[in-house]
């Protein structure tokens, strides 16, 4: 994710630090795997290829369980741009349940603590305990998910699936350090879960590589229903594909009971939009993922360009002489010693910005603002130009950063440009010269504000200039009126 920048009153720059990470279970932000809604998209020829033999062995399997009619299946598995996905077998009207999935053929905490491992997975978090079942259930020739199982992929796009040759094309990228990070994190795990679980119960689990939990982990990543630190992977509705051209915020699917009288759960996809037969059926996994972000996850980037993000990631030094004071103040207004933002490209600066820069900056004949008799109002006072100085510090320092962090990048926008028009592009290089060209526009982006910033110094109105204008002490003109005693 983001390059983690320090800024004190005494700074002339940022300090680069470490890069922070969006994990499961993170320490600082919660990441979601997927939040789902639905659209359509139209197919020339949706079934014109034959389903491989394991396709209909899992479609029949689906059918068999009695969660699809046989007779007249509302969709069916296609071969579709994307791969493999669903398509509608008839009209369906706004808000009409596309699916409804019975528990039992739900993967989730619950399924681990109901099967043989379950008391011995119970200490763990829950994506571990899943992606241990499905090793070894994988392992199992006698699987009751044998049919499921047999279709998820060995590999797919995620940048965590990648060689070092294709991460070398990320360089510079907060892509990649993410990347890095988060298979070391998954390392680090596996290795618990290995001494505390695996080892100790050989009886119960085959042998398991680092590979193979980080395989369960990209499948949970991509494939997983979510919501809070509830994660699900629900078979068939799990093919369904992500359409950029979806913006509704309403979620597709709901958890409900099965009926009056049963206390069995229902997994259920609706369809806001219309939807005619032979058209597949495509969903938004989630609008508010950035480029690096579906590319870590899915393997895939759009072309949207507010999708392509920079986060800055800043924080008070330890070493600020009004560290106190200054954690006080950001945490009085909800934030913290570190504070996250995301610029998006075309989009204007996020919100508090600017006032936890200048608190950051705060110092000097400044530092009046940090005293306790302005405790409840100075975040207020932050929303404006606190003085020249500070805010000539902010614009020099953000333009350090933003220069420094376009140094790092092996090619120039233009380079990265020229080569995605060219053709037949491999789709790994395609997503990172996508991903390190949407980067460094932001980056642009950012500089270019700070830039126009600087220029404006000298005709802002700083704190003091409204604190005498407030008192009725300057005139009309700007000049500062001094009032004589008789």
């Amino acid at each position: 994710m983001a390059s983690l920048f320090s800024l004190s009153s005494s700074s002339s720059s940022f300090l680069c630090s470490n890069k922070s990470i969006k994990l499961f279970s993170p320490p600082t932000r919660t990441p979601t795997f997927c939040s789902r809604s639905f659209s359509v998209k139209s197919l020339s020829s949706p079934e014109t290829t034959t389903l491989s033999p394991t396709v209909q062995s899992f479609w029949r399997w689906v059918c068999d369980k009695g969660v699809i009619p046989t007779k007249s299946p509302p969709v069916k598995p296609a071969v579709v741009p994307e791969g493999l996905g669903l398509v509608a077998q008839r009209d369906f009207s706004r808000n009409e349940v596309v699916l409804e999935i019975p528990s039992r053929l739900w993967i989730n905490a619950d399924t681990v603590a109901a099967s043989e491992i379950g008391k011995v997975c119970g200490g763990l978090k829950p994506w571990a305990s899943i992606a241990l079942f499905l090793i070894r259930e994988k392992s199992r020739e006698d699987s009751p998910w044998r049919s499921y199982l047999d279709i998820l992929p060995k590999i797919t796009n995620s940048t965590i699936f990648w060689s070092e040759e294709e991460l070398s094309e990320l360089q510079g990228t907060q892509l990649l350090s993410t990347t890095l990070g988060v298979k070391e994190y998954v390392q680090s795990e596996f290795l618990k879960v290995e001494e505390e679980v695996i080892l100790p119960n050989k009886h119960l689990f085959p042998s398991i590589t680092p590979d193979d939990f980080l395989w369960a982990f990209g499948i949970l990543r991509s494939r997983a229903f979510s919501r809070g630190q509830n994660l699900v992977l629900v078979p068939p509705a799990d093919l369904i594909n992500h359409s950029p051209s979806i913006t509704t915020e309403d979620y597709a699917w709901e958890i409900k009971g099965a009926g009056l009288f049963s206390r069995d759960l229902l997994f259920s996809l609706r369809t806001p939009v219309f939807v005619k037969a032979g058209e597949q059926v495509l969903i938004q996994y989630d609008l508010g993922k950035s480029n690096a972000e579906f590319a870590l996850d899915y393997g895939f980037i759009e072309p949207k360009p507010e999708r392509n993000t920079y986060t800055l990631t800043l924080e008070i030094s330890e070493s600020d002489p009004f560290f106190g004071d200054k954690l006080d103040i950001a945490e009085s207004n909800g934030q913290g010693e570190t504070a996250y933002f995301d610029i998006c490209l075309g989009c204007p600066l996020p919100p508090a910005m600017l006032q936890y820069l200048r608190l950051v900056a705060l110092g000097g004949t400044d530092a009046f603002l940090l005293e306790s008799v302005f405790r409840n109002t100075v975040w207020g006072h932050l929303e404006l130009p606190v003085s020249r100085a500070n805010e000539e510090l902010i614009c020099r320092v953000v333009r350090d950063a933003c220069r420094t962090a376009l140094s790092s990048y092996s090619t120039t926008i233009e380079e990265d440009e020229k080569i995605r028009e060219g053709r037949n592009l491999k789709p790994r290089l395609e997503i990172a010269v996508g991903i390190r060209a949407g980067e460094k526009k932001v980056l642009e982006q950012i500089d270019g504000i700070f830039k126009k910033r600087e220029l404006e110094l000298d005709g802002l109105e700083y704190y003091q200039e409204r604190r005498l204008r407030d008192l009725g002490l300057v005139g009309e003109q700007g000049e500062i009126i001094f009032w004589e005693s008789k």
